[in-house]
């Protein structure tokens, strides 16, 4: 997981998904959670990176926890 959120449980964008995604790789992480308005730094990524990777999108933190708690 990764971001920010507002006190109303909004999830805001982050920067640096290419490099958060490689971190995960690297680590072994096979779920990654992003905010959904990171969708489209998503498609810079190379697909060769995203292989075995599963992207959760979410736009409040009740999605967050419901992911997180399982």
């Amino acid at each position: 997981m990764t971001g920010e959120l507002t006190l109303r449980g909004d999830i805001l964008p982050v920067g640096g998904v290419r490099h958060k995604v490689l971190a995960a790789r690297r680590a072994g992480i096979s779920q990654l959670v992003l905010p959904r308005l990171n969708r489209a730094d998503v498609e810079d990524v190379p697909k060769a990176l995203l292989a075995g990777i599963t992207l959760h999108y979410v736009d409040e933190v009740r999605e967050v926890l419901g992911l997180a708690l399982v």
